[in-house]
């Protein structure tokens, strides 16, 4: 691999215009607080995990100068605009408190040891976690009626597609070393779409929850009942071909057959979301 330049393009804060928003069009709707609220705590944890994965990834100076430079200072600016919105329509929420109530519990599952065993296998289910940040942010973008956050959102979702696309390049040159196996990479694929289900969005979404609405901490039915809604609510506006396309891509499976599957796979897959 040889070194790249990581000089940091893009958009910044400044170009958040925050006394344009719409305030009594967004306040009022508690579904997209939580949602916009737990991305924001994410986003804004990016330097632990980024951390965890520039020491994995120790040597390989194009990767861990891409990681720091480049991938950690666009999550942590994905944070600090998604902060900003929150705090600027919902100043009565304790964000700060809450942010740090998340980062405790979130430090603790966001360790090496939960790394995939080889650094192709991982990288592979690094373009898993692009795959779920991008669809995300466009159906998020999809839903928003106010304009503010539909440009945040979208800003956010061509970053990501821009972070999936760095992951996939490197995962192509370590398949080459180390040769993992369409299966194995299949596995770690798996594993990685099974651990996002339940992962650092439950985990966001809970904290956000306890310092919302105190009087329900620790009442798991309402909380349940919240994170299905949410779910159900993003599923209307997730754009399942996009998933299909990214998650097949680390697969390297010949192209007449990669796009057979597409059309049984997007089919399968909005039915079970729907």
């Amino acid at each position: 691999m040889h070194k790249q330049a990581n000089a940091v393009p893009g958009w910044d804060l400044s170009q958040i215009p925050l006394d344009a928003i719409e305030v009594s069009r967004v306040k009022p709707q508690e579904d997209l607080f939580y949602l916009v609220t737990a991305a924001s705590f994410i986003e804004s944890g990016a330097d632990l995990y980024t951390g965890n994965l520039a020491g994995y990834f120790d040597g390989d100076d194009e990767v861990t100068d891409w990681l720091t430079n480049r991938w950690q200072v666009e999550e942590m600016r994905h944070g600090r605009a998604l902060r900003a919105y929150v705090c600027h329509v919902w100043p009565e929420f304790d964000w700060e408190r809450a942010f740090a109530a998340f980062f405790a519990d979130y430090a603790q599952q966001c360790i090496v040891d939960a790394f995939e065993p080889t650094r192709a296998l991982e990288l592979a289910a690094r373009c898993v976690v692009e795959t779920g940040t991008s669809t995300f942010y466009q159906a998020l973008a999809a839903q928003a009626v106010e304009p503010v956050l539909a440009g945040i959102t979208t800003r956010i979702r061509a970053d990501e597609i821009n972070h999936f696309k760095h992951f996939y390049r490197y995962f192509r040159a370590y398949r080459e070393r180390e040769a993992p196996g369409r299966l194995r990479v299949l596995a770690a694929v798996g594993r990685r779409m099974g651990e996002a289900r339940s992962g650092d969005g439950e985990c966001a979404l809970r904290h956000a929850f306890e310092v919302r609405q105190p009087e329900m901490q620790g009442d798991r039915a309402a909380f349940q009942a919240l994170n299905k809604r949410l779910g159900q609510q993003m599923k209307r506006h997730y754009p399942v071909e996009m998933a299909v396309k990214m998650l097949l891509k680390p697969l390297d499976l010949p192209p007449r057959f990669a796009h057979a599957l597409q059309g049984p796979l997007t089919r399968a897959l909005g039915l079970a979301l729907h």
